[in-house]
């Protein structure tokens, strides 16, 4: 979060039908990736789409100082010279990630793999946040990490020489914690296998493929076998990064949940391991409907069409939490509408996430007079047409937690208000005044 940016609250008003058609931010876990991806291939790769939030442009920082050249053309296209696999440099001085687990897990990996003391830190949220999940893997290859007893940041990272190759079961399904095993794969001679039961999102294998990593995936049931040959030659490649499907969840529920609402949004990603939250916003009685659908960058994108409907709440299955883990927030909001029960269990990963999520959530929508259980993995809510609203919500510094309150009270009875509206520029900047385009009456307190 910019140390420039006063603290401030936003009130979220009863909106008007929402109506047009809009762009979010592009994708965040391709952006991060992206950005890697390209600083370690040989030649000059250009971005389209990128996110340029705080976590994302924190990621490019990081990589501009080990030794990246990173800048942004005229026309809002990135571009990033790589210095090729092995050829980073230990920076200069401490990487702050800011607000980004995903950035600060990513390159936790990246780093452990070459020879030299790296050190992370980042703000107060992210400074709270464990990072033992990866370290440990980590540890295999011969890295080691200094900090707190919890692993958490600041951390120093002593890369090593000659890493050896890994062969890890990832113990509960996280994209994190796998892509930081195959970014230290990279830089390490011979095969690194990661196996993991339950499918996770694979934006890193895909853009391993797209940059020519050698890799084999097997999947046979649900466990998928990925193994890389370390140390290739990868050629600099233009990327196209689609938007978001976790910053396309909030105009999503918002339109669901706002009487008259119509709403497209154009160039969604669709990769399978991230559409959970549509399913089940279907399976509650959401019209969404996908058009255009196509390929870029080796990533299924579509746009997305979304009206007004008439929600009921139901068990949300287990199975899917994997593939819409960030969205549990938003979908809270979407069952708070909801007629009658929405379940959501097995989600106790959320606790850990920028906040406890979950703690967050159930106290936020008590305070907007929502009925809500909450479990040790996950919370019960019982919904209706109407919420009360009328809170003053605490963030936590969670950029999920800001949007998805301000998402519900576009359709409470009275407004609802957050209390720091800064965090919401780490993953979607413009988020209230592309809200507000659609009808929304989001702003400051006066």
């Amino acid at each position: 979060m910019p140390e420039n940016m006063s603290i401030h609250h936003l009130i979220s008003r009863t909106a008007r039908p929402l109506r047009g058609t809009i762009t979010v931010p592009g994708d965040k876990s391709i952006s991060h990736r992206a950005l890697i991806m390209g600083a370690l291939a040989v030649g000059q790769s250009r971005i389209s789409g990128l996110l340029e939030g705080e976590d994302v442009l924190n990621t490019a920082r990081a990589m501009s100082a080990m030794g990246a050249d990173i800048s942004r053309a005229e026309n809002g296209d990135w571009l990033v010279h790589g210095v090729g696999v092995g050829g980073l440099c230990a920076p200069q001085g401490v990487l702050d990630m800011g607000n980004s687990g995903t950035g600060a897990r990513l390159i936790l990996g990246l780093v452990s793999t070459y020879p030299m003391r790296t050190v992370f830190t980042g703000d107060s949220s992210l400074t709270s946040r464990p990072m033992k999940r990866v370290t440990i893997p980590l540890e295999k290859f011969g890295a080691e990490f200094h900090g707190a007893d919890g692993m958490t940041l600041p951390l120093a990272v002593s890369g090593i020489l000659d890493p050896v190759p890994v062969d890890y079961e990832v113990p509960v399904p996280s994209a994190q914690v796998k892509s930081a095993i195959l970014l230290a794969a990279l830089n390490t001679p011979g095969e690194t296998t990661v196996t993991e039961r339950t499918p996770t999102r694979d934006h890193t294998e895909r853009l391993f493929r797209h940059f020519g990593v050698p890799m084999e995936i097997t999947i046979q049931d649900s466990t998928t076998i990925i193994t890389v040959t370390g140390q290739p030659e990868l050629v600099a490649r233009d990327m196209a990064v689609p938007a978001d499907p976790s910053s396309a969840a909030f105009p999503v529920v918002a339109a669901l949940i706002t009487p008259g609402s119509d709403v497209t949004i154009e160039n969604i990603g669709l990769n399978p391991a991230r559409t959970g939250l549509y399913h089940t916003l279907k399976d509650m009685g959401a019209d969404i409907s996908f058009l255009n659908e196509r390929l870029e960058c080796g990533e299924p994108v579509a746009d997305i069409r979304v009206r007004y409907s008439a929600l009921t709440g139901i068990n949300v299955p287990e199975a899917r939490a994997a593939s819409m883990i960030d969205e549990y927030p938003v979908l809270a909001v979407a069952a708070a509408f909801a007629t009658g029960k929405t379940v959501m269990r097995g989600i106790g990963e959320l606790r850990v996430k920028e906040s406890d999520r979950i703690a967050a959530m159930v106290a936020g929508l008590r305070a907007c007079g929502v009925a809500v259980l909450e479990h040790d993995d996950g919370m019960t809510i019982t919904g209706g047409p109407q919420v009360t609203g009328g809170a003053m919500i605490k963030t936590r510094l969670d950029h999920r937690i800001a949007m998805s309150f301000l998402t519900l009270g576009m359709a409470t009875v009275t407004p609802v208000t957050i209390d720091d509206g800064r965090v919401i520029e780490t993953s979607f900047p413009g988020f209230g005044a592309l809200m507000n385009g659609l009808g929304a009456d989001i702003g400051d307190i006066s």
